[in-house]
């Protein structure tokens, strides 16, 4: 027969008693991962309205409409559930990064891709790009956040580097362009210095202005700048 004690099955006979590892069925872990979506949709959707400071352990378990013990079960501190707050908003803006520029149809339409996509959406989620890029929070987050911003640098670097190998950018060390232009974008676009706008055809002037002064610090001249953003596609 089959007896259960604790998290194990135990097949039982009159000669032993074998322990039998319980295994998640796929319905279970498919509604566990549904549910730590849900919690992290929550988290995401507070920093998007209020920064960092809004993400609560109790205002999460509210907005997401279920107990704060049940957030404890997948994230056991609220650092725990900041740093894969910034792990997927990170991984989210780096994949749309990646598409566009691999999308583009030359090196420096990649370029020019890439940092439009980056500014743009960044712009359209102004809190939570702050939030999750430069919003002081606890050292633990700082260092994930850190990643985030070099991850940012490293897929511009390497888009620098080939547009140099082709000879359509002026040489120059892309490991300190690369880096310059994430500080630029986001004190540009983000900081408490970036103005704000009203409607959604300043902010695509604002993204095309980025854009600009980003193509011209690498080096190109304006009116073939100018160009390479005129034929972006913002997201």
């Amino acid at each position: 027969m089959l007896g259960i004690s604790g998290s194990c099955f135990f097949a039982v006979n009159h000669h032993s008693l074998i322990p039998m590892p319980y295994r998640r069925t796929d319905n279970v872990v498919r509604r566990l991962a549904a549910r730590e979506q849900v919690i992290l949709t929550a988290a995401t959707e507070l920093a998007a309205e209020g920064g960092m400071a809004a993400v609560q352990i109790a205002a999460v378990a509210a907005r997401a409409g279920i107990a704060a013990g049940t957030v404890y079960r997948y994230f056991p501190s609220k650092t725990d559930l900041i740093a894969e707050l910034v792990a997927a908003v990170a991984g989210s803006e780096l994949d749309a990064m990646k598409a566009a520029g691999d999308a583009a149809p030359g090196p420096m339409s990649a370029l020019a891709a890439s940092i439009s996509t980056f500014a743009s959406r960044a712009l359209a989620e102004r809190k939570l790009a702050w939030a999750v890029m430069a919003e002081p929070v606890d050292a633990e987050v700082d260092a994930m956040r850190l990643d985030f911003r070099q991850s940012l640098a490293a897929e511009l670097e390497g888009r620098i580097e080939i547009a140099i190998a082709g000879r359509h950018l002026p040489d120059q060390d892309a490991r300190v362009a690369a880096p310059a232009l994430v500080g630029a974008l986001m004190e540009g676009l983000l900081g408490p210095l970036a103005p704000t706008y009203d409607d959604a055809g300043q902010m695509r002037e604002a993204v095309q202005t980025a854009t600009l002064l980003a193509l011209r610090a690498l080096g190109i001249i304006d009116a073939r700048a100018r160009g390479l953003v005129a034929q972006c596609v913002l997201p």
